[in-house]
């Protein structure tokens, strides 16, 4: 097994501390997970991305962008997460899963807004 030496901010070595861990005893049995987790995949499956951009270069009319909406996996994926936000019982990488669907979210906003602006415009 390789061995490496990791500085962390005094912050967090504080915050473990207050609740109890020792810093290098914690960084020892949940960083190699933490990497795993990290290394094995992307944030969200590859058809989520496939979907929103097939959408998005299918050069959709300002009506089919504000009727767009996540397919009904991601809808229930997204449910499931926010109730396990709510609940507090997010892992690590479901709350990067859930920030990646906000970021989204964000996008298809910002497109939605400006489609919807020139869709007034037209009228």
């Amino acid at each position: 097994m390789a061995k490496i030496t990791l500085e962390i901010p005094d912050y967090l070595a504080e915050q473990l501390a207050q609740q109890g861990k020792n810093p290098s005893d914690w960084l020892q049995q949940r960083l190699p997970v933490l990497l795993e987790e990290n290394a094995r995949s992307s944030i969200l499956p590859a058809h989520v991305y496939c979907y929103i951009l097939s959408f998005i270069v299918s050069n959709p009319t300002p009506q089919q962008v504000a009727d767009f909406r996540p397919t009904l996996e991601m809808q229930e994926r997204l449910r499931l997460l926010l109730d396990r936000s709510k609940s507090g019982n997010l892992t690590p990488s479901e709350a990067a899963e859930l920030d990646e669907y906000e970021r989204i979210e964000h996008i298809i906003i910002m497109l939605k807004s400006g489609n919807l602006r020139s869709l007034a415009l037209q009228q």
